[in-house]
Protein backbone atom coordinates (compact mmCIF):
# COMPACT_ATOMS: atom_id res chain seq x y z
CA UNK A 1 0.00 0.00 0.00
CA UNK A 2 2.64 2.41 0.83
CA UNK A 3 5.09 1.52 -1.90
CA UNK A 4 1.31 2.18 -4.49
CA UNK A 5 1.43 5.64 -2.31
CA UNK A 6 4.75 6.64 -3.52
CA UNK A 7 4.32 6.02 -6.57
CA UNK A 8 0.96 8.11 -7.17
CA UNK A 9 2.73 10.90 -5.29
CA UNK A 10 5.54 11.23 -7.72
CA UNK A 11 2.90 11.15 -10.46
CA UNK A 12 1.41 14.33 -9.00
CA UNK A 13 4.94 15.44 -8.85
CA UNK A 14 5.82 15.15 -12.17
CA UNK A 15 2.42 17.00 -13.22
CA UNK A 16 2.87 20.15 -11.48
CA UNK A 17 6.48 20.15 -12.45
CA UNK A 18 8.34 19.57 -9.44
CA UNK A 19 11.55 18.11 -9.55
CA UNK A 20 12.33 14.30 -8.54
CA UNK A 21 13.84 13.45 -5.17
CA UNK A 22 15.26 10.07 -3.92
CA UNK A 23 14.46 9.27 -0.50
CA UNK A 24 16.97 7.64 2.01
CA UNK A 25 14.53 6.25 4.99
CA UNK A 26 15.76 5.14 8.00
CA UNK A 27 16.20 1.25 9.62
CA UNK A 28 12.80 0.72 11.56
CA UNK A 29 11.18 -2.41 12.43
CA UNK A 30 7.93 -1.25 9.69
CA UNK A 31 8.18 -2.99 6.39
CA UNK A 32 8.86 0.12 4.32
CA UNK A 33 10.79 -0.12 0.69
CA UNK A 34 13.13 1.90 -0.17
CA UNK A 35 13.52 3.09 -3.61
CA UNK A 36 16.14 2.24 -6.01
CA UNK A 37 19.37 4.04 -6.15
CA UNK A 38 19.53 6.15 -9.62
CA UNK A 39 22.68 8.13 -11.23
CA UNK A 40 20.20 10.40 -12.60
CA UNK A 41 21.03 14.07 -12.61
CA UNK A 42 18.54 16.72 -12.58
CA UNK A 43 19.70 19.93 -13.89
CA UNK A 44 19.40 22.87 -12.02
CA UNK A 45 17.83 26.38 -13.35
CA UNK A 46 20.48 28.24 -15.11
CA UNK A 47 20.37 31.64 -13.57
CA UNK A 48 23.25 34.20 -13.11
CA UNK A 49 21.32 35.19 -9.89
CA UNK A 50 22.46 32.02 -7.81
CA UNK A 51 25.52 31.95 -6.33
CA UNK A 52 28.01 29.06 -6.82
CA UNK A 53 27.21 26.76 -3.59
CA UNK A 54 30.12 23.95 -4.50
CA UNK A 55 31.41 25.17 -0.78
CA UNK A 56 28.35 23.42 0.71
CA UNK A 57 29.09 20.20 -1.14
CA UNK A 58 30.11 17.26 1.10
CA UNK A 59 29.34 19.43 4.22
CA UNK A 60 26.34 20.57 4.43
CA UNK A 61 24.66 19.31 1.64
CA UNK A 62 25.44 15.97 2.89
CA UNK A 63 24.29 16.35 6.70
CA UNK A 64 21.10 18.82 5.86
CA UNK A 65 19.60 16.58 3.06
CA UNK A 66 16.01 17.24 2.49
CA UNK A 67 15.30 13.95 1.19
CA UNK A 68 17.31 12.11 4.24
CA UNK A 69 15.75 11.69 7.72
CA UNK A 70 19.26 11.17 9.86
CA UNK A 71 19.33 9.53 13.10
CA UNK A 72 20.59 11.02 16.27
CA UNK A 73 20.78 9.05 18.74
CA UNK A 74 21.80 10.77 22.54
CA UNK A 75 23.20 8.72 25.48
CA UNK A 76 23.43 10.36 29.10
CA UNK A 77 24.21 8.97 32.69
CA UNK A 78 21.31 9.66 35.35
CA UNK A 79 23.48 11.81 36.86
CA UNK A 80 24.39 14.12 34.06
CA UNK A 81 20.24 14.35 33.08
CA UNK A 82 19.36 14.90 36.66
CA UNK A 83 22.04 18.06 36.65
CA UNK A 84 20.33 18.96 33.20
CA UNK A 85 16.90 19.15 35.41
CA UNK A 86 18.52 20.89 38.32
CA UNK A 87 19.60 23.57 35.92
CA UNK A 88 16.31 24.14 34.73
CA UNK A 89 15.02 24.17 37.78
CA UNK A 90 16.86 26.88 39.33
CA UNK A 91 16.90 28.95 35.95
CA UNK A 92 14.56 28.09 33.52
CA UNK A 93 16.61 30.11 30.74
CA UNK A 94 19.64 27.80 31.47
CA UNK A 95 22.54 27.67 28.74
CA UNK A 96 24.33 24.90 30.96
CA UNK A 97 25.65 22.39 28.96
CA UNK A 98 25.66 18.21 30.09
CA UNK A 99 27.61 15.65 28.98
CA UNK A 100 26.63 12.86 26.36
CA UNK A 101 27.62 10.68 23.83
CA UNK A 102 26.00 11.12 20.23
CA UNK A 103 25.76 8.93 17.24
CA UNK A 104 24.78 10.28 13.23
CA UNK A 105 23.30 7.94 11.23
CA UNK A 106 22.34 8.82 7.51
CA UNK A 107 22.37 7.31 3.93
CA UNK A 108 24.50 4.44 5.30
CA UNK A 109 26.99 6.13 7.42
CA UNK A 110 27.55 6.07 11.02
CA UNK A 111 29.14 8.69 12.64
CA UNK A 112 29.97 8.23 16.60
CA UNK A 113 31.06 10.99 19.03
CA UNK A 114 32.10 10.23 22.87
CA UNK A 115 32.02 13.19 25.42
CA UNK A 116 29.47 15.79 23.41
CA UNK A 117 28.10 18.68 24.67
CA UNK A 118 23.94 19.21 25.15
CA UNK A 119 21.90 22.05 26.69
CA UNK A 120 18.33 23.38 26.31
CA UNK A 121 17.46 26.15 23.67
CA UNK A 122 14.83 28.52 23.03
CA UNK A 123 13.91 31.82 24.54
CA UNK A 124 9.62 31.44 25.15
CA UNK A 125 9.68 28.22 24.11
CA UNK A 126 12.38 26.19 26.77
CA UNK A 127 10.97 23.34 28.49
CA UNK A 128 12.05 20.95 30.82
CA UNK A 129 12.82 17.75 29.45
CA UNK A 130 11.04 15.21 31.66
CA UNK A 131 8.81 15.87 34.48
CA UNK A 132 8.04 19.08 36.41
CA UNK A 133 9.91 20.99 38.68
CA UNK A 134 12.02 19.36 41.42
CA UNK A 135 11.55 15.30 39.84
CA UNK A 136 14.38 13.57 39.50
CA UNK A 137 14.52 11.13 36.78
CA UNK A 138 12.25 8.02 36.98
CA UNK A 139 13.84 4.97 35.46
CA UNK A 140 11.39 3.44 32.68
CA UNK A 141 8.90 5.81 33.51
CA UNK A 142 9.39 8.78 32.61
CA UNK A 143 7.28 11.83 32.02
CA UNK A 144 8.99 12.99 28.63
CA UNK A 145 8.31 16.79 27.07
CA UNK A 146 9.30 17.91 23.97
CA UNK A 147 12.05 20.70 23.92
CA UNK A 148 14.61 22.46 22.05
CA UNK A 149 18.41 21.16 22.15
CA UNK A 150 21.98 21.78 20.98
CA UNK A 151 24.38 19.39 20.66
CA UNK A 152 27.41 20.57 20.39
CA UNK A 153 30.18 17.94 19.54
CA UNK A 154 33.58 19.58 20.37
CA UNK A 155 32.17 21.49 23.59
CA UNK A 156 35.07 18.90 25.69
CA UNK A 157 36.94 17.74 23.12
CA UNK A 158 38.61 20.01 20.80
CA UNK A 159 39.15 18.14 17.95
CA UNK A 160 38.43 17.00 14.39
CA UNK A 161 37.21 14.06 15.60
CA UNK A 162 34.02 15.83 17.02
CA UNK A 163 32.75 17.61 14.24
CA UNK A 164 30.40 16.20 11.75
CA UNK A 165 31.13 16.85 8.06
CA UNK A 166 33.14 19.97 9.06
CA UNK A 167 30.32 21.03 11.67
CA UNK A 168 30.50 20.96 15.54
CA UNK A 169 27.08 22.14 16.46
CA UNK A 170 23.52 21.14 16.00
CA UNK A 171 20.15 22.71 16.67
CA UNK A 172 17.46 20.46 17.82
CA UNK A 173 14.45 21.74 17.52
CA UNK A 174 10.67 20.54 17.91
CA UNK A 175 8.01 21.20 15.76
CA UNK A 176 6.35 23.93 18.51
CA UNK A 177 2.97 25.21 17.03
CA UNK A 178 3.50 23.62 14.09
CA UNK A 179 1.50 21.00 13.57
CA UNK A 180 1.98 21.04 9.98
CA UNK A 181 5.90 19.56 10.77
CA UNK A 182 6.93 22.06 7.76
CA UNK A 183 7.08 25.75 8.50
CA UNK A 184 10.47 26.75 9.38
CA UNK A 185 11.67 24.16 6.73
CA UNK A 186 9.86 25.19 4.13
CA UNK A 187 11.38 28.82 4.87
CA UNK A 188 14.81 27.77 4.79
CA UNK A 189 14.75 25.80 2.17
CA UNK A 190 12.75 28.62 -0.04
CA UNK A 191 15.76 31.13 1.11
CA UNK A 192 18.21 28.17 -1.02
CA UNK A 193 15.81 27.79 -3.98
CA UNK A 194 15.84 31.62 -4.07
CA UNK A 195 19.70 32.01 -4.24
CA UNK A 196 19.89 33.73 -0.51
CA UNK A 197 23.63 32.00 0.47
CA UNK A 198 22.96 33.55 3.93
CA UNK A 199 20.23 31.62 5.37
CA UNK A 200 21.15 28.67 7.38
CA UNK A 201 21.21 24.98 6.98
CA UNK A 202 18.11 22.91 7.49
CA UNK A 203 16.64 19.21 7.47
CA UNK A 204 14.56 16.38 9.32
CA UNK A 205 16.06 14.16 11.66
CA UNK A 206 14.58 11.58 14.27
CA UNK A 207 15.91 11.83 17.75
CA UNK A 208 16.24 9.44 20.30
CA UNK A 209 17.61 10.23 24.08
CA UNK A 210 18.54 6.74 26.38
CA UNK A 211 19.18 8.00 30.02
CA UNK A 212 21.79 5.19 31.25
CA UNK A 213 19.89 3.09 33.38
CA UNK A 214 16.57 2.74 31.06
CA UNK A 215 15.67 -0.44 29.70
CA UNK A 216 15.03 1.62 26.00
CA UNK A 217 15.81 4.97 24.68
CA UNK A 218 13.20 7.65 24.80
CA UNK A 219 12.05 8.15 20.83
CA UNK A 220 11.57 12.13 21.08
CA UNK A 221 10.02 11.83 17.05
CA UNK A 222 10.69 13.96 14.36
CA UNK A 223 12.63 17.00 14.52
CA UNK A 224 14.30 19.81 12.64
CA UNK A 225 17.83 19.68 12.85
CA UNK A 226 19.46 22.98 11.85
CA UNK A 227 23.01 25.26 10.96
CA UNK A 228 24.25 26.76 13.98
CA UNK A 229 25.05 30.70 12.90
CA UNK A 230 28.51 31.22 14.67
CA UNK A 231 31.93 31.49 13.66
CA UNK A 232 32.16 28.25 11.84
CA UNK A 233 28.88 29.23 9.62
CA UNK A 234 30.91 32.54 9.03
CA UNK A 235 33.96 30.49 7.92
CA UNK A 236 32.16 28.09 5.66
CA UNK A 237 30.88 30.90 3.52
CA UNK A 238 34.19 33.28 3.58
CA UNK A 239 34.61 33.37 -0.54
CA UNK A 240 31.12 34.97 -0.39
CA UNK A 241 31.09 36.90 2.78
CA UNK A 242 34.68 38.49 1.73
CA UNK A 243 36.28 37.87 5.26
CA UNK A 244 35.25 35.46 8.15
CA UNK A 245 37.06 37.02 11.44
CA UNK A 246 35.07 39.52 11.96
CA UNK A 247 31.78 40.58 14.00
CA UNK A 248 29.11 38.71 13.91
CA UNK A 249 25.94 40.15 16.17
CA UNK A 250 23.18 37.97 17.59
CA UNK A 251 19.77 40.58 17.74
CA UNK A 252 17.05 40.03 19.71
CA UNK A 253 13.86 41.81 20.66
CA UNK A 254 14.72 45.35 20.90
CA UNK A 255 17.37 45.36 18.81
CA UNK A 256 16.01 48.17 15.93
CA UNK A 257 18.99 49.61 14.39
CA UNK A 258 18.42 52.70 15.62
CA UNK A 259 20.40 55.00 16.51
CA UNK A 260 18.38 57.20 18.69
CA UNK A 261 17.73 54.43 20.97
CA UNK A 262 21.05 51.94 20.61
CA UNK A 263 22.09 53.57 23.72
CA UNK A 264 19.30 52.14 25.75
CA UNK A 265 20.06 48.87 24.21
CA UNK A 266 22.22 46.05 25.80
CA UNK A 267 25.24 45.49 23.78
CA UNK A 268 27.04 42.72 25.22
CA UNK A 269 29.66 39.69 24.03
CA UNK A 270 28.96 36.15 24.22
CA UNK A 271 29.84 35.33 28.25
CA UNK A 272 28.36 31.78 27.42
CA UNK A 273 25.71 32.94 30.14
CA UNK A 274 21.76 32.75 30.06
CA UNK A 275 21.50 36.55 29.55
CA UNK A 276 19.33 37.73 26.71
CA UNK A 277 21.36 40.56 25.38
CA UNK A 278 19.50 42.69 22.54
CA UNK A 279 23.18 42.85 20.88
CA UNK A 280 25.11 40.06 21.19
CA UNK A 281 28.93 39.48 19.60
CA UNK A 282 29.25 36.02 19.21
CA UNK A 283 32.59 36.55 17.28
CA UNK A 284 35.77 38.23 17.47
CA UNK A 285 34.82 38.40 21.12
CA UNK A 286 38.52 39.92 21.65
CA UNK A 287 37.94 43.05 19.83
CA UNK A 288 34.59 43.48 21.36
CA UNK A 289 34.84 47.65 22.24
CA UNK A 290 35.81 47.75 18.24
CA UNK A 291 32.93 45.85 17.15
CA UNK A 292 30.30 48.22 19.60
CA UNK A 293 31.64 50.59 18.35
CA UNK A 294 31.02 50.07 14.15
CA UNK A 295 27.98 48.72 15.50
CA UNK A 296 26.42 52.49 16.37
CA UNK A 297 28.44 53.95 13.94
CA UNK A 298 26.52 52.02 11.35
CA UNK A 299 23.03 52.90 13.59
CA UNK A 300 23.97 56.68 13.50
CA UNK A 301 24.56 56.41 9.35
CA UNK A 302 21.43 54.37 8.83
CA UNK A 303 19.55 56.04 11.23
CA UNK A 304 21.05 60.03 10.36
CA UNK A 305 21.47 59.86 6.51
CA UNK A 306 18.72 61.08 4.22
CA UNK A 307 18.31 61.44 0.55
CA UNK A 308 21.01 60.40 -1.93
CA UNK A 309 23.61 60.74 0.71
CA UNK A 310 22.45 57.52 2.15
CA UNK A 311 21.01 56.49 -1.02
CA UNK A 312 24.76 55.91 -2.07
CA UNK A 313 25.78 54.68 1.26
CA UNK A 314 24.34 51.94 2.21
CA UNK A 315 25.06 50.76 -1.55
CA UNK A 316 28.67 50.78 -0.02
CA UNK A 317 28.07 49.02 2.76
CA UNK A 318 25.73 46.42 1.20
CA UNK A 319 24.73 44.08 -1.14
CA UNK A 320 21.11 45.74 -1.53
CA UNK A 321 19.90 43.37 -3.67
CA UNK A 322 21.10 40.62 -1.59
CA UNK A 323 19.01 42.02 1.48
CA UNK A 324 16.47 43.00 -0.69
CA UNK A 325 15.63 39.59 -2.25
CA UNK A 326 16.31 38.09 1.43
CA UNK A 327 13.73 40.29 2.94
CA UNK A 328 11.23 39.28 -0.32
CA UNK A 329 11.13 35.81 1.25
CA UNK A 330 10.77 37.24 4.92
CA UNK A 331 7.59 38.87 4.10
CA UNK A 332 6.52 36.14 1.30
CA UNK A 333 6.48 33.76 4.26
CA UNK A 334 4.42 36.13 6.69
CA UNK A 335 7.61 36.63 9.19
CA UNK A 336 6.58 38.84 11.31
CA UNK A 337 8.65 38.63 14.46
CA UNK A 338 11.07 39.53 12.53
CA UNK A 339 13.55 42.71 12.62
CA UNK A 340 11.12 45.37 10.42
CA UNK A 341 7.68 44.51 12.43
CA UNK A 342 8.97 43.36 15.95
CA UNK A 343 12.82 44.36 15.95
CA UNK A 344 13.47 40.36 16.75
CA UNK A 345 15.20 37.48 15.12
CA UNK A 346 18.17 38.38 12.90
CA UNK A 347 21.71 38.34 12.99
CA UNK A 348 24.55 40.72 11.30
CA UNK A 349 27.88 40.45 10.11
CA UNK A 350 30.46 42.90 9.50
CA UNK A 351 33.24 41.51 7.31
CA UNK A 352 35.50 43.96 8.05
CA UNK A 353 36.22 45.97 12.10
CA UNK A 354 37.24 49.24 10.10
CA UNK A 355 34.62 51.68 11.47
CA UNK A 356 33.51 53.04 8.63
CA UNK A 357 34.93 50.47 5.69
CA UNK A 358 33.30 47.12 5.81
CA UNK A 359 30.27 44.89 3.77
CA UNK A 360 27.48 44.33 6.15
CA UNK A 361 24.80 41.30 5.81
CA UNK A 362 21.55 40.80 7.09
CA UNK A 363 21.22 37.09 7.93
CA UNK A 364 17.57 35.52 8.23
CA UNK A 365 16.91 33.28 11.62
CA UNK A 366 13.87 31.64 13.06
CA UNK A 367 11.11 30.93 11.21
CA UNK A 368 8.31 28.89 13.28
CA UNK A 369 6.06 31.45 13.19
CA UNK A 370 5.17 31.39 9.44
CA UNK A 371 3.26 30.53 6.72
CA UNK A 372 -0.43 31.64 8.18
CA UNK A 373 0.65 31.87 12.18
CA UNK A 374 -0.25 35.54 12.49
CA UNK A 375 -0.74 37.59 15.40
CA UNK A 376 -1.85 40.88 16.81
CA UNK A 377 2.25 42.25 16.90
CA UNK A 378 3.68 45.58 16.12
CA UNK A 379 1.84 47.36 13.13
CA UNK A 380 0.42 43.82 11.97
CA UNK A 381 -2.73 41.53 12.67
CA UNK A 382 -2.89 39.72 9.55
CA UNK A 383 1.06 37.83 8.14
CA UNK A 384 -1.07 37.11 4.98
CA UNK A 385 -2.77 40.45 3.98
CA UNK A 386 -0.66 43.36 5.02
CA UNK A 387 0.82 44.95 2.94
CA UNK A 388 4.46 43.95 2.02
CA UNK A 389 5.77 47.86 1.30
CA UNK A 390 4.74 48.78 5.14
CA UNK A 391 6.11 45.40 6.87
CA UNK A 392 7.24 47.52 9.75
CA UNK A 393 6.67 50.61 11.43
CA UNK A 394 10.26 52.39 9.77
CA UNK A 395 9.98 54.86 12.53
CA UNK A 396 11.44 52.52 14.79
CA UNK A 397 13.07 49.71 12.79
CA UNK A 398 14.48 52.09 9.83
CA UNK A 399 16.74 50.16 7.89
CA UNK A 400 14.30 48.10 5.06
CA UNK A 401 11.29 50.45 5.05
CA UNK A 402 13.85 53.27 4.29
CA UNK A 403 15.64 51.62 1.39
CA UNK A 404 12.24 51.15 -0.30
CA UNK A 405 12.04 54.47 -0.17
CA UNK A 406 13.66 54.78 -3.62
CA UNK A 407 12.46 54.02 -6.56
CA UNK A 408 15.19 51.96 -7.92
CA UNK A 409 15.47 49.96 -4.92
CA UNK A 410 12.36 49.53 -4.02
CA UNK A 411 11.61 47.78 -8.08
CA UNK A 412 14.18 45.34 -6.78
CA UNK A 413 12.19 44.19 -3.93
CA UNK A 414 8.85 44.09 -5.64
CA UNK A 415 10.17 42.02 -9.02
CA UNK A 416 11.65 39.76 -6.27
CA UNK A 417 8.43 39.09 -4.97
CA UNK A 418 6.80 39.09 -7.98
CA UNK A 419 9.55 36.13 -8.70
CA UNK A 420 8.62 34.56 -5.66
CA UNK A 421 5.37 33.93 -6.48
CA UNK A 422 5.44 33.27 -10.43
CA UNK A 423 4.22 29.83 -10.87
CA UNK A 424 6.59 29.57 -13.64
CA UNK A 425 9.72 30.09 -11.67
CA UNK A 426 8.08 27.09 -8.98
CA UNK A 427 9.17 28.35 -5.70
CA UNK A 428 6.10 30.25 -3.34
CA UNK A 429 3.39 29.30 -5.61
CA UNK A 430 0.73 27.04 -4.45
CA UNK A 431 1.31 24.07 -6.70
CA UNK A 432 4.94 23.62 -5.97
CA UNK A 433 4.51 24.40 -2.15
CA UNK A 434 2.14 21.98 -1.73
CA UNK A 435 4.00 19.42 -3.88
CA UNK A 436 7.11 19.79 -1.75
CA UNK A 437 5.11 19.65 1.59
CA UNK A 438 3.11 16.36 0.65
CA UNK A 439 6.71 15.41 -0.24
CA UNK A 440 8.26 15.89 2.99
CA UNK A 441 5.26 14.32 4.75
CA UNK A 442 5.53 11.19 3.09
CA UNK A 443 9.05 11.33 4.13
CA UNK A 444 8.49 11.72 7.92
CA UNK A 445 4.46 10.67 8.55
CA UNK A 446 5.16 7.25 9.63
CA UNK A 447 7.60 8.99 12.38
CA UNK A 448 6.12 11.89 14.04
CA UNK A 449 4.61 9.46 16.99
CA UNK A 450 6.48 9.89 19.46
CA UNK A 451 7.12 8.82 23.54
CA UNK A 452 6.40 12.28 24.64
CA UNK A 453 2.76 11.73 23.16
CA UNK A 454 3.02 15.59 22.16
CA UNK A 455 2.25 16.10 18.40
CA UNK A 456 2.08 12.94 17.37
CA UNK A 457 -0.04 14.05 14.46
CA UNK A 458 0.34 16.09 11.22
CA UNK A 459 -2.38 18.53 11.08
CA UNK A 460 -2.74 21.59 8.61
CA UNK A 461 -3.18 24.48 11.32
CA UNK A 462 -1.70 27.25 12.03
CA UNK A 463 -0.48 28.26 15.82
CA UNK A 464 -3.66 27.79 18.40
CA UNK A 465 -2.45 30.81 19.86
CA UNK A 466 -2.84 33.17 16.71
CA UNK A 467 -4.85 35.56 16.20
CA UNK A 468 -6.24 33.96 12.77
CA UNK A 469 -7.13 30.12 12.64
CA UNK A 470 -8.51 29.97 9.26
CA UNK A 471 -5.13 29.80 7.39
CA UNK A 472 -4.15 26.47 5.14
CA UNK A 473 -1.10 25.13 3.41
CA UNK A 474 -2.62 22.22 1.82
CA UNK A 475 -6.12 23.33 1.43
CA UNK A 476 -7.06 25.18 -2.02
CA UNK A 477 -9.47 27.62 -0.57
CA UNK A 478 -9.07 30.84 -2.34
CA UNK A 479 -9.96 33.17 0.95
CA UNK A 480 -7.58 30.89 3.22
CA UNK A 481 -4.81 28.87 1.59
CA UNK A 482 -1.43 31.53 2.65
CA UNK A 483 -0.04 30.61 -0.74
CA UNK A 484 -2.94 31.82 -2.41
CA UNK A 485 -3.43 34.59 -0.13
CA UNK A 486 0.03 36.11 -0.31
CA UNK A 487 0.21 36.18 -4.06
CA UNK A 488 -3.32 37.56 -5.09
CA UNK A 489 -1.72 40.91 -2.25
CA UNK A 490 1.66 40.53 -4.28
CA UNK A 491 0.17 40.32 -7.42
CA UNK A 492 -1.44 43.84 -6.84
CA UNK A 493 1.83 45.85 -6.38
Amino acid sequence: MLKFLFVSLFATLFFVGCQEYEFYLPDDPTDIEKPDDGDDEVDEPADPDYPDTSWAEGELDWVFDMSALPEIRISVTEEQWNTLLKAYDRNSATAEYIHCDAEFKSKGETHTFEDAGLRLRGNTSRRRPEGNGGEMHKTDNADWHHCHFMLNLRKYQKDDAHELKNIRKLHLKWHKDDSAYCRELYCYDLFRRFGIWTAAYSSYCRLWIHVEGDSEPAYYGVYEMLEAIDDKYVKRRKELFGDHDHNLWKCRWGATLNYNDIYNSVIHYDDDSDSDYTYELKSNIDNFEVAKAQLIEFTRNLTQRTGQDFHDWIASVCDVRLLLRTYAVNVAVGMWDDYWNNCNNFYIYFNSSDKNDYKFFFIPYDYDNTLGTSSHCGVQSDSGRHDPLSWGDTGRNPLIGKILQYDDYRAIYVEALKELCDPANQLFDYDSSVARIQLWHSLIGNYVDNDTEEDCEIKDRPAGWGNLHDYRLLDPSEEWNFFKVKSEVVSKL
